[in-house]
């Protein structure tokens, strides 16, 4: 999302060396690199590590936490997954798959010293998918999931999209989206123009664009475009048909993940609520939190509803 270019100045700072920041080498099919993180707090007993969104945003958005997770003594990371902002961003797609992405999450998990007694994992959207995706290779090392914003099916998401919140925009500035995105044409400035008023104010954050928190524009300005497009698509109106993640479904699998886990919605959401519910309802040990007032990115425009059901599943997890 090209809202400003604040992220450049950060980009600069002391951030990626300042205290708790860590680079974490993994091991890939294509070779070593390192992905950057860095822990705020100290809690042996909880640890929430964050996987961000995009594919191939980064971790500036959830800053959010800073102001809630601390004051309960939680202690979490900032994570940038390989290929974003302050880690390595090799340039080689056959590193960007869903079931790289997680090991390179298990290698992680094991250079933090995270496990069953102390490991939470938080994924936001594309996060979201690559959290349920760990959860079903690896749940055995995990003491709770929270899977924010993201629905278990692909397919199901673009479904959504069609039928429900494309109807509802402005259908002349709908066909022009539609148009520049046929014929390849998103890095057109007339492409965000529209996007923005129209879609990314409704259903991403519900506020005017200019007035988006810095951390948000952060976590957007610098979204690797080739991670993006090869997961997702070019289109922000769900998944295109060819991209990586089109027929990713996990409906069926939802039942074999047997952690406590918290599935968070939000009315507003590019996300059916409704489909977020019945995932709650189908895992086992699996909890709704529903923001009355969010979008996509609840966390920031339904803040008191979202920390307070976070917080709530922490506090009783089990062990």
């Amino acid at each position: 999302m090209g809202i400003d270019q604040s992220y450049l100045d950060y980009s600069s700072r002391d951030d990626r060396l300042s205290g708790g920041a860590r680079q974490i080498p993994i091991t890939t099919q294509v070779g070593s690199f390192n992905v950057w993180t860095k822990r705020i707090g100290n809690n042996p007993r909880l640890k929430v590590l964050l996987l961000h969104g995009g594919p191939g945003a980064n971790h500036a958005y959830f800053e959010a936490m800073d102001s809630y997770l601390p004051a309960e003594g939680v202690e979490y990371y900032y994570y940038d997954q390989l290929g974003s902002s302050f880690s390595d961003k090799p340039d080689d797609p056959l590193l960007w798959e869903t079931e790289r992405f997680v090991d390179e999450v298990e290698q992680v998990r094991q250079a933090l010293n995270l496990d069953h007694d102390n490991f939470v994992l938080l994924g936001h959207s594309w996060g979201g998918i690559l959290a349920i995706e760990y959860a079903l290779a690896h749940q055995e090392h995990l003491r709770g999931l929270v899977i924010s914003n993201m629905m278990a099916s692909a397919p199901a998401y673009t479904a959504y999209a069609e039928q429900v919140l494309m109807p509802q925009m402005d259908q002349t500035a709908l066909a022009e989206i539609k148009a520049l995105e046929a014929s390849g044409d998103i890095n057109n400035p007339r492409y965000m123009e529209l996007l923005i008023p129209h879609f990314y104010e409704y259903h991403t954050l519900r506020m005017p664009a200019d007035q988006w928190p810095d951390p948000v524009q952060r976590g957007f300005d610098q979204l690797n475009q080739q991670i993006y497009v090869s997961m997702q698509g070019p289109s922000e109106l769900g998944m295109s048909p060819d991209a990586k993640l089109a027929n990713w479904d996990r409906v069926n699998d939802l039942a074999t993940i047997t952690v406590p886990t918290l599935v968070i919605g939000a009315r507003y959401d590019t996300m059916d609520p409704s489909h977020m519910e019945m995932m709650a309802n189908t895992l086992p040990n699996g909890q709704y939190l529903f923001c009355p007032n969010g979008s996509h990115m609840a966390l920031y425009d339904d803040q008191e509803t979202y920390f307070a059901g976070l917080l709530q599943f922490l506090r009783h997890l089990p062990g």
